[in-house]
């Protein structure tokens, strides 16, 4: 290996290291609750990540109705050409969705079970999307090129994420300037959703999370019957 890429390797070490020492100070930790990790970020104890064991719930025949999926494709800040992260992406049952509304554009469905990886790319054959590529993320980071995405969302995912605060630091530099980023989130204000404590999230808490890590809430869309539509934009570039 010669000396320059040495030198690269050590500068990545050292900035990887920072960060994630940076990104650990962040949280406090408590008992866990039994759907929670006992990290706590904010306030709010972040949730332990959903198994691809629960794909057939992801891909359930009532989903579209009950959550009104449609509407939330549709409503996507989005046009034919633009390049667009599905985070915590599953089943695909909104990358491949998405994946039609933009014929002349791409998604990358990122992921970081290899099962759910394995579905991922095994469906985009099946279905040939061409404009659909599946990327091996990890916890703290989506593994995306910089400034190469319009659009990011997590529908459902967000609240599980285990370092928040270095995942969006690496999510921001992946956005283009003006990118944006939309969260789906089942409303914790809502008793009747019936989803557990730590798989909610309220407005106040989520526009809390990213505003201190640089994101700004332009949307607030409160058409789903179970979710939020919380579309942010980072506010440095």
């Amino acid at each position: 290996m010669k000396i320059s890429q040495l030198i690269l390797l050590f500068c990545f070490f050292i900035s990887f290291h920072t960060a994630f020492a940076q990104d650990e100070s962040s949280y406090t930790f408590k008992k866990p609750s039994a759907n929670g990790t006992g990290k706590v970020y904010l306030g709010r104890e972040i949730a332990h990540v959903m198994s691809f064991e629960g794909v057939d719930w992801l891909e359930r025949n009532s989903r579209t109705q009950e959550e009104n999926t449609i509407l939330a494709v549709a409503s996507l800040p989005i046009k034919s050409n633009c390049v667009v992260a599905d985070i915590g992406a599953g089943s695909g049952f909104y990358t491949f969705r998405v994946a039609q509304r933009i014929p002349k554009g791409k998604v990358y469905a990122v992921e970081i079970q290899n099962d759910a990886i394995t579905y991922l790319k095994k469906k985009a054959l099946e279905d040939k999307l061409a404009n659909v590529e599946v990327i091996k993320g990890t916890e703290i980071s989506p593994n995306l090129p910089p400034n190469s995405i319009d659009l990011a969302f997590m529908v459902d995912v967000y609240h599980e994420l285990a370092h928040p605060v270095a995942y969006l630091a690496s999510l921001s530099k992946a956005l283009k300037p003006g990118g944006r980023l939309l969260l789906l989130e089942y409303k914790e204000e809502d008793p009747a959703v019936a989803i557990k404590a730590e798989h909610k999230m309220s407005v106040k808490q989520a526009k809390k999370e990213l505003a201190a890590n640089g994101f700004k809430l332009v949307k607030n869309g409160t058409f789903l019957p179970l979710q939020h539509y919380l579309l942010f934009e980072k506010t440095v570039n």
